[in-house]
């Protein structure tokens, strides 16, 4: 059900609920369809159906993109590992084909394999950072609609009641017949009405996307951690040649060399000669 159904149901209830009094004054005012609702409610609802439109629009979209099958699909890591087997140039390719959030930020740090540890993690990093912004691309169109959907809304009111004032002011005969001054509150209060009614579905939206796109975030980085330090950095094992033995000048003094510690991290080794 669409925003503007909503609105049009909830209509419908006030109208149905609503006395007759004052005869052909309330029956003007009976709300006998959601195009008779927006009609009543002046210029204002134009933006607010828009709104909702939009609103409706980002939130559809959303859910197609952020099913668990796009972000991370099933069986990823297990193929990965398997084409690893055959060389990082292997497991690049199946990241490659195999696009997904979860793939640019494996392909990122599997094409720094040769770098130190701080380039890789810097790597992934930055495409994590990429990533999670494709994620919650148009979430902010959604906040913004929560938020000023009651001010529309509110601002209709007010226009609404400035109207139905006016009318008052300047028909001659309106001393004792409130009913022209209820029908102009009555059509002013739909946009209020109507703007609560879209604000209150896309902020909950706006959230419940949100949270998913967290705890989305927080499992691609548990799954990397672990295949990086499990995977990719078991296959470095720290080895020290005889050649990479720290030598010793002629005078037996300290001479210092450097040797990776099997996680690309350089350590700094001194031995001394006796």
């Amino acid at each position: 059900m669409t925003y503007l159904a909503m609105i049009g149901v909830a209509g419908g209830l006030l109208a149905s609920g609503q006395t007759d009094v004052g005869g052909g004054a309330s029956g003007a005012m009976q709300v006998q369809s959601v195009w008779d609702f927006l009609v009543k409610g002046g210029p204002m609802i134009v933006p607010i159906a828009i709104c909702s439109l939009a609103a409706l629009t980002v939130i559809v979209e959303r859910l197609v993109v952020l099913r668990r099958v796009k972000v991370m699909p099933s069986g990823f890591i297990d193929g990965v590992r398997a084409a690893m087997s055959g060389g990082v140039s292997s497991a690049l390719e199946y990241c490659r084909v195999n696009a997904s959030p979860i793939g640019e930020i494996f392909h990122a740090g599997l094409r720094r394999h040769h770098d130190s540890a701080e380039r890789r993690e810097k790597a992934i990093e930055e495409a994590g950072v990429r990533e999670v912004f494709t994620l919650r691309k148009h979430l902010r169109l959604l906040a913004v609609v929560a938020a000023i959907a009651p001010v529309l809304g509110l601002l209709g009111t007010i226009f609404g009641m400035i109207k139905a004032f006016q009318t008052v002011a300047i028909s001659g005969d309106a001393l004792g017949k409130t009913e022209l001054l209820a029908k102009g509150i009555y059509e002013a209060l739909i946009t209020t009405a109507a703007g609560l009614l879209l604000a209150i579905p896309a902020l909950i939206a706006y959230h419940w996307l949100s949270s998913r796109i967290d705890r989305m975030v927080f499992e691609m980085d548990r799954i990397t951690v672990d295949f990086f330090e499990e995977t990719l950095f078991a296959q470095s094992p720290s080895k020290q040649s005889p050649s990479n033995q720290t030598p010793s000048n002629a005078s037996g003094n300290i001479v210092e060399t450097s040797s990776s510690d099997g996680n690309g991290r350089e350590a700094s080794v001194a031995l001394a000669t006796h």
